[in-house]
Order: C-alpha cells, then structure tokens, then sequence
C-alpha cells in the first residue's frame, strides 16, 4: 500500500542504474569544466602579475585599511538609513494602495509606478545636482524613493495573497480593519513576503556602491582610489579579489538573518493564531474579543 502511494504521487520515474551512471557522468563532467574554468582564471592572473607583491603591500598600510574601514562603515551607514525609510515608505505606499479611498489609492498607484520607473541613478543624481544635497543624503533619497516604491508591491502583494476567508471572518468577528490587518493577515503575509523583502534590501545594499559617482566615500570609492594608485603599479584586480567577498558576506549575511526571522516567525504567537484561524474560522484569535 506505501509503495502504491508512493508511485501514485511521483511526479517522475524513479532512475534506472544506467541513468544513475549517466547522471554521476554529467556531475562529474560539470566539476571538471568548472575546475578547469576556475584554473584558467587563475593561470592568467599569474600571467598578467596580478599576485606580485607590489600590488598586494598597500593592504599591509594602516592607512589603506583604514580607508577600506572607514569606506565599509558609510556603506552600512548608508544602507541602514535607506533600509528603514524604505521599509517605512514601503508600508505607507502599501496602506494607500490598500485603501477603499480611491484618492488615495490613485495617488499611491501614481508615485510607486513612478519611483519605480525612474532610474535610481537618476533620482540621485537629480537630488545632488538639482536640489544641491549632500552626497550622503542624495544617495539615501535616491534608494529610498526607488527600494520604497518596489517594497510597497512586495507588501501589497503579500495581503492580497492571503486568502480572502481570512478578512471576511475576522470582520465577522467584529474586529477593525486596523486589527484585521494586524492580527490576521500581515502575520500571514510576512512569511510569503519575506525572500523578496531581503532579496530588495540586497538590491538596496548593492546599490549604495552608486554613491561613489557622487563623491560619497563609501567602500567601492575607496577600492577605487587603491586600485587607481600608481605607486602601488594599479592594483585594480587585487582591490577587486579584496572588496567583492565582502559585498557577497554581507549579502549572505542579509539571506541568514532572513531565515533567522522566518524561523522565529513560526514561532510567533499572532502567526500560530493566524494559522488556526486558517483551518478554523471560529478560533480567529483565542482570548481576544
């Protein structure tokens, strides 16, 4: 009976040994390629001296590490400050596409389509140059009218994604849209939201490098004086191997926080009661009236 169930619910044919040969085969194939890939990069980073030590010794300096530091420091800075007020714009943009006013919603609708369409690079260009702001408060605006814009649709989304017994029972029960948006469907909403929120604030972190077209001395800015430095024979590929495994950590970082709060989601008691309420109407929320 297990096996029947088993063949009855696979979505494909369980492989052969002959197709299991064939399957190592290609992995292993692929392993190869990639490590003959990855040995050709490096053959000609040998060929074109890019490990000599002339290259390497202006990160022995205390004052180009300090460079990078203080460079590492304003693109946190930077992002931190963007990743609030656009997580801040975002929901105030969700609420006024969310409303049963339809001002509201035709003014919401008409900014995040607009934000959304200009060029981010544009809009900090515009505020440097146009508005004459400070670099840091351009590049701020600039990530938060675009990274705001598109999280409004995260959000939106995700509300509208739960299903719509859930808001029609709970106005049954007599609660406020306040408290249906509170207790029921945001609890329900941030799981199915989550990845794209992070893979947002990834696009927001990555971003902030713009900042070096407009003085801000953020990290890529300061990789970029090393790299452009002639006493150390343009050290432009070691800048290179040096900044982008911390871009790609910092990033990683941002997808394990992620699961971090997705864990703790689960265990939350607003989610639990949200999931109750999804197999049993009546025990929306227990103890509360």
């Amino acid at each position: 009976m297990k096996a029947l169930s088993h063949e009855s619910t696979a979505l494909y044919d369980v492989p052969g040994p002959k197709t299991e040969r064939r399957h190592k085969l290609y992995g292993l194939l692929s392993t190869l390629v990639l490590l003959a890939l990855v040995g050709w990069l490096v053959y000609l980073l040998f060929d074109t001296d890019q490990f000599t030590a002339a290259k390497w010794t202006p990160f022995e300096y205390k004052g180009i590490q300090e460079l990078l530091l203080k460079g590492l420091g304003n693109t946190l800075k930077a992002f931190a400050i963007s990743a609030v007020l656009a997580l801040a714009l975002g929901c105030l943009l969700a609420m006024g596409r969310l409303s049963e006013h339809k001002p509201v919603r035709w003014v919401a609708t008409l900014l995040v389509e607009f934000f959304r369409a200009m060029p981010v690079l544009v809009m900090i260009f515009f505020v440097f140059v146009a508005l004459k702001v400070q670099p840091l408060p351009a590049l701020v605006t600039g990530l938060t009218l675009y990274n705001g814009s598109v999280l409004a649709e995260v959000f939106r989304s995700g509300v509208n994604s739960v299903e719509r017994g859930q808001r029609e029972a709970a106005y049954a029960l007599g609660m406020r849209k306040t408290q249906v948006m509170t207790h029921v469907l945001v609890p329900q909403a941030v799981r199915a939201m989550l990845p794209a929120i992070i893979s947002q604030l990834v696009v927001a972190l990555k971003d902030t490098s713009l900042g070096y077209l407009i003085t801000y001395e953020e990290f890529l800015h300061a990789g970029k004086l090393i790299a452009s430095n002639l006493d150390y024979d343009l050290p432009f590929i070691p800048v290179v191997l040096v900044i982008s495994p911390i871009y790609i950590g910092m990033c990683m970082l941002l997808s394990w926080f992620a699961q971090w709060v997705s864990k703790r989601q689960r265990r939350n008691p607003k989610t639990e009661a949200a999931d109750v309420a999804s197999a049993e109407p009546g025990t929306l929320l227990p103890g509360r009236q």
